[in-house]
């Protein structure tokens, strides 16, 4: 059995992260739920998203809209009560380089997009989203493979532009430098936050209910460091959201 929250995970919030599984686990153990000691950060993504033995996963809602749908059992979205976002929704922030003229979102059309991968509701999909509400495409991005990388492209000039994850975006200003290379110009719709999953099959409250119990058991500090508020058991309309073209 494996339990994997990787999106989030940074050398600054690893104490933080732990401890909330450490109360995760135990929660669910006393729910009868069998849980692993401690979490699984070497495993892929989508080899955890996939794993038959999954007691708990993180995964953005355009892989499980695409993909994931009909192969896990959602349990909820997270809350990090983000600017502008209704509870268990977040968005992306456009980034541009802090010395370009591009100020109105209007002017992306056209401009070379960073995005993290084309299976990322925040780096790509959340973009596409806004651009198609506009009535067009961003085509050919630049992929990099996460968010550091296109905050990066942004910063360096590979790219003219990038989405990226409120949340992540929030703790980069924290510990990224590069991110004072860059500026915010507008901010994607909203859609729901990380969910979390556990394998096909299986009854979400109790799961839900540790998670809960869990999260406001967790020491002031580690809150803090994670930014998380809660988690919310959204609808399963809330996911119904066109997927994004191909590049």
């Amino acid at each position: 059995m494996i339990a994997s929250l990787p999106m989030y995970l940074r050398p600054a919030n690893r104490a933080a992260h732990h401890a909330l599984w450490a109360l995760i686990r135990d929660q669910l153990r006393q729910r009868d739920i069998p849980a692993p000691d401690a979490l699984d950060e070497a495993i892929d993504f989508e080899a955890s998203w996939a794993h038959p033995d999954l007691v708990l996963g993180q995964i953005c809602n355009l892989p499980y809209r695409a993909q994931f749908r009909d192969r896990v059992t959602r349990v909820a979205a997270m809350d990090y009560d983000l600017p502008g976002c209704a509870p268990g929704y977040y968005n992306s922030v456009f980034i541009v380089h802090r010395d370009s003229h591009l100020s109105d979102l209007r002017h992306l059309r056209g401009r070379r997009m960073a995005a993290s991968a084309l299976l990322s509701q925040s780096g790509y999909g959340a973009a596409q989203q806004w651009a198609a509400d506009q009535g067009f495409v961003f085509a050919s991005p630049l992929i990099t493979g996460n968010h550091a990388a296109s905050i990066k492209a942004v910063a360096t000039g590979a790219a003219d532009f990038a989405s990226i994850d409120a949340q992540t975006w929030w703790m980069a200003q924290q510990d990224d430098p590069l991110t004072g290379q860059v500026k915010v110009i507008g901010t994607t719709p909203a859609s729901p936050c990380m969910t979390l999953i556990t394998r096909k099959g299986q009854n979400p409250a109790p799961y839900l209910a540790a998670v809960s119990d869990a999260i406001a058991a967790l020491p002031e500090t580690h809150r803090q460091m994670l930014g998380l508020r809660g988690v919310v058991a959204l609808p399963a309309t809330a996911y119904d959201i066109a997927l994004p073209p191909d590049p």
